[in-house]
């Protein structure tokens, strides 16, 4: 069989969560690590928009197809095998709001005046803002939707690990004890561990990078 094509970048909270349902779902890929500086021609022939994740598909009446939507590759591996129930725990309209709103001041917050709209308003407290109703969640269950991690979750993990360490003392401050532990609780997990292997940037001739669980 010929695995999925996944090229990805580490540190993006897009292709985080992309693996991190590929890899719940025991589903292996053969990994190609992107230099955004340097995209390789083969990324951009896939998927000319040049963002990451992108998953071209290697085997079945679907060969070739490309999912280049973080969510897609989500639900396309959970569609193959979904251990932990994920798929039962999406929440459209949290999603929603953390890939709209949320990333949105997200990005200033962190890049302060990059933007040349900002008009220097307050991106921390307006990111801070949208995640009370996450805190509030929380203390009827352990996780977003319900007593188990699921599909939401993970959507929403790599975006607030990001807003946390824009300045850890600051974020450990916060009146958001139940999301404070839900993160520490999804970083020490073994899942966030074998997602975040280091790999050297792909390049055309390289040796297949099989990432998955063995």
């Amino acid at each position: 069989m010929t695995p999925p094509v996944l090229y990805s970048f580490r540190r993006c909270p897009y292709a985080m969560r992309a693996r991190m349902a590929l890899w719940a779902a025991g589903v292996t890929v053969e990994l190609r690590e992107v230099k955004l500086a340097a995209k390789p021609s083969v990324l951009l022939a896939a998927s000319p928009k040049g963002t990451v994740p992108v998953l071209v598909l290697g085997d079945g009446p679907d060969v070739g197809s490309v999912i280049d939507e973080s969510l897609g590759i989500m639900r396309w591996a959970l569609a193959q095998n979904d251990p932990e129930g994920w798929l039962a725990g999406e929440d459209a309209a949290l999603i929603a709001a953390n890939d709209g709103p949320f990333k949105h001041h997200l990005d200033r917050a962190k890049y302060p005046g990059r933007y040349e709209e900002d008009g220097g308003a307050d991106h921390r407290a307006a990111a801070l803002a949208l995640l009370v109703p996450l805190e509030a969640r929380l203390a009827g269950a352990p996780y977003l939707t319900g007593a188990t991690r699921g599909f939401t979750d993970i959507a929403l993990f790599p975006f607030i690990r990001q807003f946390a360490a824009i300045d850890p003392a600051w974020f450990a401050q916060q009146p958001l004890p139940r999301l404070q532990g839900w993160l520490d609780g999804l970083l020490a997990d073994d899942l966030f561990a074998n997602v975040m292997a280091k790999f050297a940037p792909w390049q055309a001739g390289d040796a297949p990078v099989l990432f998955g669980p063995r």
